[in-house]
């Protein structure tokens, strides 16, 4: 088996008791996020076992947890990541996604544009800081790590 088949993802669930609220919007994301990184992905575990890879994100209190196992299920580890370094661009990207959802039921082409363009910035700044806490434990692309940040938005919804 290659790297590229080795080094990838080919199953991902979320753990659904960690998700308060859904609205169509944020399902809609999700399931857009979800089939991207299955079509295409990069991701290896630094120092573990090798892929491909089935991965269960979920919350435990304050902390993202990414159950990672081989495909076939016979090892598997946690990554833990505490949320904290993540939290203000997480909360940045809420309200930024919730000004678009209510731009494109009414705004002007230009002002949704503008409010993508903010939005598309604060999405590329997460998967940067996601790929950098995640760096020591997980080598990811950044489609990927976009795509994760997503899912840890999803997951990291409250009430």
């Amino acid at each position: 088996m290659s790297g590229r088949e080795r080094d990838r993802i080919v199953d991902i669930a979320l753990d659904e008791k960690s998700i308060v609220r859904w609205s169509p919007e944020i399902e809609h994301e999700r399931n857009v996020a979800i089939f991207d990184l299955l079509e295409r992905n990069s991701f290896r575990l630094v120092n573990g076992f090798e892929g491909p890879y089935r991965l269960f994100l979920s919350l435990r209190d304050a902390t993202l947890i990414l159950r990672v196992s081989e495909a076939e299920g016979e090892r598997s580890c946690e990554v833990a990541l505490p949320i904290r370094p993540l939290r203000r661009i997480i909360r940045d990207y809420f309200m930024i996604c919730d000004s678009y959802f209510q731009a494109i039921r009414g705004a002007t082409p230009s002002r949704i544009e503008a409010i993508d363009m903010a939005r598309r910035g604060l999405h590329d700044e997460g998967a940067e800081s996601l790929t950098e806490v995640l760096r020591e434990r997980v080598a990811m692309d950044n489609d990927t790590a976009r795509r994760l940040f997503t899912l840890v938005c999803v997951l990291h919804l409250r009430g």
